[in-house]
């Protein structure tokens, strides 16, 4: 590859990681300074909480999104070698992992269940 290109792509993909970490940083500040004036004026209750978690745990998803889009693009197109890949596919799997544990965490129930709750009769 060109040169020139490469190094287009490792600012889109830096872009991108930056992104992503900012992201989440925005995220994490926006929920706990609401969370933060909810506590000021006195209202904070199991729903605050809950709210907070939500709101924190995704942003973390969505960070994580972008920081995931920056390691495939950095791995393809920049370094494509089986060490390289072999990190990615690590890398891919502790933050799908992250991203269903959150999931989890924020909506009660796994990504693959309905939003109904329908409970089976086993």
């Amino acid at each position: 590859m060109d040169s020139i290109l490469i190094e287009a792509i490792h600012w889109i993909t830096r872009a991108i990681e930056i992104t992503g970490t900012a992201i989440i940083v925005v995220g994490a500040g926006y929920s706990l300074l609401s969370f933060l004036l909810r506590a000021a004026k006195g209202l904070i209750d199991e729903g605050s909480v809950g709210s907070f978690r939500s709101n924190l745990g995704e942003a973390i998803l969505l960070g994580l999104e972008f920081l995931v889009a920056a390691d495939i693009i950095n791995t393809i197109a920049i370094q494509p070698t089986l060490n390289s890949l072999a990190v990615l596919a690590g890398i891919v799997l502790i933050r799908t992992f992250l991203s269903f544990s959150l999931e989890v965490e924020i909506k009660g129930r796994w990504p693959w269940q309905r939003a109904t709750g329908v409970q089976r009769d086993d």
